[in-house]
């Protein structure tokens, strides 16, 4: 795979890469850990379900400057520890710099995540940029 972005990733906390079609979609898995767990239940935390769709839109937009620039998320079912998460990226629109990408997370067979990601790729690395 020739991954272009986001290459310092941790997989075992923002998602591991099983298939990409660079500017098309990615598939990423992301193994929940103690460690995310935020209750005696073992609730995992929504920031690393938002953190897996966030990683797997910039896999499949594949630009090395991609950022998100904003999105809509929807948390369609609580995500436990034990579960593992994959998620299906699928880029809808490129325009000018502006990608928007399709984001469903699933556990099992049931969609636990939905999210629309809005990115954008400057010319520089957005901390070059400030």
């Amino acid at each position: 795979m020739d991954i272009r972005t986001h290459k310092k990733a941790d997989p075992d906390w923002v998602g591991r890469i099983l298939e990409t079609e660079p500017g098309r979609f990615a598939r990423v898995s992301l193994v929940t850990r103690p460690e995310m767990v935020v209750d005696e239940k073992g609730l995992i935390h929504g920031g690393f379900t938002f953190g897996l769709g966030d990683f797997a839109a910039m896999i499949a937009v594949n630009e090395p400057n991609v950022v998100l620039t904003s999105a809509q998320a929807r948390f369609l079912r609580p995500v436990r520890l034990g579960d593992i998460m994959l998620a299906l990226a699928r880029v809808t629109e490129n325009q000018d710099r502006k990608w928007t990408v399709e984001v469903e997370i699933r556990v099992a067979d049931h969609a636990v995540f939905q999210g629309t990601f809005y990115c954008y790729v400057p010319e520089k690395h957005v901390l070059d940029t400030h």
